[in-house]
């Protein structure tokens, strides 16, 4: 079983409006509440493609209750550690040409929290994958992390990591099973430069070298790479009018995983449901309909770089 822990969860309002003028009352429209945290998209997108999974997570008060009760109407079970603290509200707003997001820093999450989390996954007898999505809220500490992994290490679960703390760099001794970095994370992280892909090859096998066993690398609208320590594929990007770009990367991550998981030899197919996956819910509030993934499929192009 794939399990999916989401250390900060949040509610996402997508909000629009025709323009925004200082000390007026600026009207909105179209209002959009989703439950969201990275991990949260995983498991609603590997759902959406047929492909079970498990949530985990902190969750206090009326929002997190709300995230709970929402994950459980798409049908996925939720094993949450509930917090006394507000589950956070974030805000995604689309003035008609531009979006402004409002994030905040999340609930505290206290230590007792964080040991009933630890024994959970401790207990778990069915976890296969955990993959861990997203921000760390008040009162944990990126070596947090380091426990989680020790016991997926203990256990033999495989650990997908989609983080965008600089804990990253030392958590690849851990050896995760796949990492999903982005090219802001490559630089700001581990002092990478994609550039204009010519040195894809030396990047990788840095990531590689570090302990990354797989690398999906997104790009956004230039598309993305992925290596498996033998082979580097690029897939490319389907054009879109970006309406938010919350969600986008973890769904791209999840629907890459529901081909690639069961199949490693099914790259490409993964890739370009990633790729069309990640267009058409940027072009959405929030997930979206996915609607247009087959669509979007046909126009996407793999070709293996090395």
């Amino acid at each position: 079983m794939l399990y999916t822990l989401t250390t900060n969860p949040a509610i996402d309002m997508n909000v629009s409006t025709r323009g925004i003028v200082p000390g007026a009352v600026n009207r909105t429209f179209d209002t959009v509440y989703t439950p969201n945290g990275k991990g949260l998209n995983v498991s609603f997108v590997l759902n959406h493609f047929g492909v079970p999974s498990r949530i985990l997570g902190f969750f206090g008060g009326f929002s997190g209750d709300y995230i709970v009760s929402e994950s459980q109407k798409k049908g996925i079970e939720v094993l949450p550690v509930m917090v006394e603290d507000t589950t956070r509200i974030n805000i995604f707003l689309n003035d008609g040409t531009q979006e402004f997001k409002f994030v905040n820093e999340g609930s505290l999450v206290t230590k007792e929290n964080q040991t009933q989390m630890l024994e959970q996954l401790r207990s778990l007898t069915d976890m296969e994958y955990l993959s861990i999505s997203g921000s760390l809220p008040k009162g944990i500490t990126p070596e947090y992390y380091e426990e989680i992994l020790s016991i997926c290490a203990e256990k033999k679960v495989k650990v997908i990591l989609d983080i965008s703390a600089p804990k990253l760099k030392e958590l690849l001794e851990y050896r995760p099973y796949l990492i999903k970095p982005n090219d802001e994370e490559l630089e700001e992280i581990f002092g990478l430069t994609v550039g204009g892909g010519e040195n894809i090859g030396e990047i990788m096998d840095v990531l590689h070298e570090k302990g990354a066993q797989n690398i999906l690398l997104t790009l956004g609208a230039h598309g993305s790479y992925f290596s498996n320590g033998e082979a580097i594929y690029y897939a490319s990007a389907q054009p879109v009018q970006l309406r938010s770009s919350a969600c986008a990367g973890d769904s791209a991550l999840a629907a890459f995983m529901s081909v690639w998981l069961e199949h490693p030899e099914g790259i490409e197919e993964a890739l370009k449901k990633s790729a069309a996956t990640g267009a058409n819910v940027a072009e959405s509030d929030a997930i979206g309909d996915l609607k247009n993934v087959e669509a979007y499929m046909k126009n996407i192009e793999v070709r293996k770089v090395r």
